[in-house]
C-alpha cells in the first residue's frame, strides 16, 4: 500500500514540465537561502577597513623644568593610527568629527583633549589626574558597527598605556644604568684610591709622631742635659705634624668626594621609590578600568584583576631581596667594636628599615589577595564587587603610604648615617689637626723654659705622655676607617679579597652588584617593553574553523533545511484523496459509498490503514527533503568552500536533519492542518533564538537555556560542527542520536494519537469553515 501511494505520487510529480520545475524549485530554494546567508557573512570582520572613524587631536603637549623635552602624546597617537589599517581613520578637526558622527558620515569619533599630555604627566605630581579620550559613537546606524569601533577605540587606549609605561620604565632603567656605570668609572676608582692613600699616610705619620714623643719623654728622665736636644726633637715632631696637616688636607678632599657620591646615591634611591609609588597609581587606574567594565564584559574584568594580582604577587621577591641585603649589612655592622659610638645608631636604622619593608610587603600581599578575590566576585555580585573596588583602592593607598614611609625613613635615618661616615673623617681630621697645633705650641713653650729644665721636666713628660696617647688613638681610628673603606670598596668591585673583616658582607654585596651590572648591560628598550606589556598572548586554536562563514554555515544550513520542510508542506498535499485511495486499492476511480465521508482512514476496511496513508504520502516528502539536504550540504562544501574535515559526516548530518525536520513538520500538518503549519513556523522562530547557533547558549536568557536541550536545532548544529572541525570522543555520535530521538514523539503523534487528533482537527475545521472567512 505504501509503495503504491509513493509510485502514484512520483508519477503525478513528474507528469508535466510545470510539476518538474516546481519539484526542482522545492529542492533548490532552501539551498539558495543557506548559500546567500553564508556567502554574505563569509568574512565581515575582515572588511572593517571601510568603517570610517574620525580622529581629532587638540593636544597642546607638555613641557616643564623637570622634563625639559616637549611631550605630545596626541601626536604620537596620530602617527600610530596613520600606520593602522584596522579601520578607515579620518583625521579631521574636532567640530567636524562630532558633526560627522551625528550625521552618520562617521561611525564613531575619538577626540584628544587639549590637556591630554599634561594630565598624563601628573603621574609625577601629588595631584594625579586620569587622562581621558572623548569617544563619540553613533549607535543607530548599525547594531554591529559600534562593537567594532569600540574595539578600535580600545586598541588606541591600550597603545597609549603601553607607550607611556614603556617610556617611564626606559627612563628609570637608563638612570639606574648611568649610576652604576659612574660608580664603576675610573674617576670614582681614582677618588677611592687617593682617599685610601692619604688616610694611610696620615695614619703612618701619626704613629711616627707618637713614637717620637714617647721616646723624647723617656729621654727626659735620664738626664737634664738631654733638654738641649728637645728643640731638635720637637722641631722634628713639628715637621711631622706639618706633613700630617698636608695629608689631612688631601683627606678632606677625599671626604668631600665621598659626601658628593652619597648625595648622588640618595637622589637615585628617592627617584626609584617615587617610581614605585607611581606604579601603584597605574595599578589603581587599571583596577578602576577593570571594575568599570563590570556589566559590559565581566569575564574580561575578572581576567584583568587576576592578571594584576599575579603581577603584584610576583613583585614580592623584590622586598625579600632588599630585606636579605639589609640583614647581611646588619651582620657586618655587629662585627664592629662596641666602643664605636655609631654602631648602635646604625643597627637601629637598619632595623627600622627592615620593619618598614616588611610592612610594605604585607600591604602588597593583601592587595594581591584582594585583587584575586575580586576577580571571582565581579561575575557574581556587582554590589560586592563595588565594595571590593573601594577596599582595593584603600589598600593601594596603604601600599603607597608604606613606600612613602620607607622613603622618609631613608631620608631621616639611612642618609644621615652615610653623611656620618664623611663626618667621622672630618672630625678625625679636625681633632688631629688640633693635636698637631698643640704640639707646635708645646715646642714653642719649651724653647722659653730650657733654662729651667730641671724644674719643668716632670710637667713636660706628663704633657708628652698625654700627647702620645692621643696620637696613638687617632692613628687607630684612621686605620679602622681605612679597613671600612677597603671592605666597602671590595664589596662594590666584587673582584678583590675585601681586606680585613669583609668576607660575608662583601660576598652578599658582590652578588647584588653582579645583578645591577647585568641590568646595566641589558638593552633598556627591551626591558622597558617587557615592563609595559609583561604578558604576551599566544593563541592556540583547538578545533580551528577557517573563517566566519564556515563558523556560521551549520546554523544557516540547519535553518534552511527546516525552512525547506515548511515549504514542502506548503506546496504539497499531505492528505490522500478518495480517488487516489481507490486507484491504489484497485477499486476504480471512486471508493464505494460504504466508505463514508472523505477523510483519513475511510478506506481501512479494504486494507488501507492510517499508517499506510501516513508513510505512503510521507515517502515523497522524505525524498524531496533528502534531496534538499544533499544539495545544500554539497553546495556548502564544494561551491562555497565551507570547511568540512569529515565531508561524509557533514552530509550525514544534513540527511538526518532533513528526515527529522520533514517528519516533524509533516506530522504537525497531517494532524492539525494549517494550524500545524503555524506551529512549525513558531518552532522555527523559537529555535532561531534559542539554538546557540550565533551566540553561546550561556549568554541567552534563562528561559532559552532551559529550553535548549528540548529543541532539535542545537543537536543538529553541534553534530555539524563536530563533522567540520573534529569530534571530542563520541560527541558526533551522541548528537546524531539525540537528533534522531525527536522522531519518536513525531511518529507517536502521527501514528498512535492519529485518531483522536483527526476528530479534533475535523471539529476545528468545521468551526473555521462556518466563519466563511477562514
Amino acid at each position: 500500500m505504501i509503495w503504491g501511494i509513493f509510485k502514484r505520487d512520483m508519477c503525478h510529480a513528474t507528469r508535466n514540465v510545470i510539476a518538474v520545475i516546481v519539484s526542482m524549485g522545492l529542492v533548490v530554494v532552501p539551498a539558495l537561502y543557506a548559500w546567500f546567508n553564508i556567502a554574505a557573512s563569509w568574512d565581515p570582520y575582515g572588511n572593517t577597513k571601510a568603517l570610517k572613524v574620525a580622529v581629532a587631536n587638540n593636544d597642546k603637549g607638555y613641557k616643564s623644568d623637570l622634563i625639559p623635552v616637549r611631550v605630545n602624546v596626541g601626536e604620537t597617537i596620530i602617527s600610530t593610527l596613520h600606520a593602522n589599517d584596522q579601520l578607515d581613520w579620518q583625521f579631521v578637526k574636532s567640530d567636524k568629527a562630532i558633526d560627522g558622527v551625528k550625521s552618520g558620515e562617521y561611525y564613531a569619533a575619538i577626540v584628544i583633549p587639549k590637556g591630554f599630555s599634561a594630565d598624563m604627566m601628573t603621574l609625577f605630581s601629588p595631584d594625579i589626574k586620569h587622562a581621558q579620550l572623548k569617544y563619540y559613537l553613533n549607535e543607530k546606524i548599525n547594531p554591529i558597527a559600534p562593537h567594532i569601533t569600540d574595539q578600535g577605540a580600545t586598541t588606541v587606549v591600550n597603545t597609549i598605556d603601553k607607550t607611556f609605561a614603556k617610556t617611564i620604565a626606559q627612563v628609570g632603567l637608563d638612570l639606574a644604568s648611568s649610576i652604576l656605570h659612574y660608580s664603576q668609572s675610573p674617576q670614582m676608582a681614582e677618588y677611592m684610591r687617593n682617599l685610601n692613600g692619604n688616610l694611610t699616610t696620615m695614619a703612618d705619620t701619626l704613629s711616627g709622631a707618637s713614637q717620637q714623643v714617647t721616646s723624647y719623654s723617656q729621654l727626659l728622665g735620664s738626664a737634664n742635659d738631654i733638654v738641649d736636644s728637645t728643640g731638635k726633637l720637637l722641631a722634628s715632631a713639628t715637621k711631622a705634624g706639618k706633613q700630617a696637616q698636608n695629608a689631612l688636607k688631601q683627606g678632606k678632599s677625599g671626604a668631600t668626594s665621598l659626601t658628593s657620591a652619597g648625595a648622588n646615591v640618595t637622589s637615585s634611591v628617592n627617584t626609584a621609590l617615587d617610581q614605585v609609588s607611581g606604579a601603584f597609581d597605574q595599578v589603581a587606574a587599571k583596577v578602576n578600568k577593570a571594575f568599570d567594565a563590570i556589566g559590559k564584559d565581566s569575564d574580561t574584568a575578572a581576567s584583568q584583576l587576576a592578571t594584576l594580582s599575579e603581577q603584584i604577587s610576583s613583585g614580592e621577591s623584590l622586598y625579600d631581596t632588599y630585606i636579605t641585603s639589609l640583614n647581611h649589612m646588619r651582620e657586618s655592622v655587629e662585627q664592629l667594636p662596641d666602643s664605636d659610638s655609631a654602631k648602635q645608631a646604625l643597627l637601629e636604622a637598619i632595623d627600622r628599615e627592615i620593619t618598614l619593608l616588611e610592612a610594605a610587603k604585607g600591604d602588597s600581599q593583601k592587595l594581591a589577595q584582594q585583587l584575586k578575590d575580586a576577580s571571582t566576585q565581579v561575575t557574581q555580585d556587582t554590589a560586592a564587587a563595588e565594595r571590593s573596588r573601594k577596599e582595593i583602592l584603600n589598600r593601594i593607598t596603604s601600599a603607597k603610604q608604606s613606600i612613602s614611609n620607607v622613603r622618609d625613613d631613608y631620608a631621616t635615618n639611612v642618609k644621615p648615617k652615610i653623611d656620618a661616615l664623611a663626618s667621622t673623617v672630618s672630625t678625625l681630621i679636625s681633632q688631629t689637626d688640633s693635636m698637631i697645633t698643640q704640639l707646635s705650641g708645646t715646642a714653642d713653650d719649651l724653647d722659653d723654659v730650657t733654662g729651667d729644665a730641671g724644674t719643668n721636666v716632670t710637667s713636660i713628660r706628663s704633657t708628652l705622655g698625654a700627647i702620645a696617647k692621643k696620637l696613638d688613638s687617632s692613628a687607630a681610628t684612621v686605620k679602622e676607617l681605612i679597613t671600612k673603606l677597603e671592605t666597602g670598596g671590595n664589596a662594590g668591585d666584587g673582584n678583590s679579597d675585601g681586606g680585613n673583616g669583609g668576607n660575608d658582607a662583601s660576598s652578599s654585596d658582590s652578588g647584588e652588584s653582579d645583578e645591577l651590572r647585568a641590568l646595566a648591560t641589558a638593552n633598556a628598550s627591551t626591558l622597558s617593553t617587557l615592563i609595559s606589556a609583561p604578558v604576551a598572548l599566544h593563541r592556540v586554536s583547538v578545533y580551528p574553523i577557517a573563517n566566519y562563514g564556515s563558523a556560521m554555515a551549520p546554523f544557516y544550513t540547519i535553518l534552511s533545511i527546516w525552512v525547506g520542510a515548511i515549504i514542502l508542506c506548503a506546496m504539497l498535499k499531505v492528505t490522500i484523496s478518495d480517488r487516489e485511495k481507490a486507484h491504489v486499492l484497485g477499486l476504480g476511480d471512486t471508493l464505494p459509498r460504504i466508505a463514508g465521508p472523505s477523510g483519513p482512514g475511510n478506506a481501512s476496511r479494504w486494507g488501507l490503514r492510517l499508517d499506510h496513508e501516513y508513510f505512503g504520502r510521507y515517502a515523497i516528502f522524505a525524498l524531496l527533503a533528502l534531496l534538499q539536504g544533499t544539495l545544500v550540504c554539497l553546495g556548502d562544501t564544494y561551491f562555497l568552500g565551507v570547511q568540512a574535515n569529515h565531508a561524509l559526516q557533514f552530509l550525514a548530518v544534513g540527511w538526518l536533519a532533513a528526515l527529522v525536520f520533514s517528519n516533524i513538520v509533516y506530522t504537525l500538518t497531517v494532524s492539525f492542518g494549517d494550524i500545524g503549519k503555524a506551529v512549525a513556523v513558531v518552532l522555527l522562530v523559537m529555535q532561531v533564538a534559542g539554538s546557540g547557533g550565533t551566540f553561546p547558549i550561556e549568554t541567552l536568557p534563562k528561559f532559552f537555556q532551559m529550553l535548549y536541550p528540548f529543541l532539535p536545532f542545537p543537536h543538529a548544529i553541534d553534530a555539524m560542527h563536530a563533522a567540520m572541525a573534529g569530534s571530542y570522543g563520541n560527541e558526533y555520535l551522541l548528537d546524531m542520536v539525540y537528533l534522531a530521538l525527536f522522531l519518536i514523539p513525531s511518529l507517536l503523534l502521527g501514528l498512535m494519537l492519529r485518531k483522536p487528533v483527526i476528530r479534533l482537527n475535523n471539529w476545528v475545521s468545521r468551526n473555521l469553515e462556518s466563519t466563511k472567512v477562514m
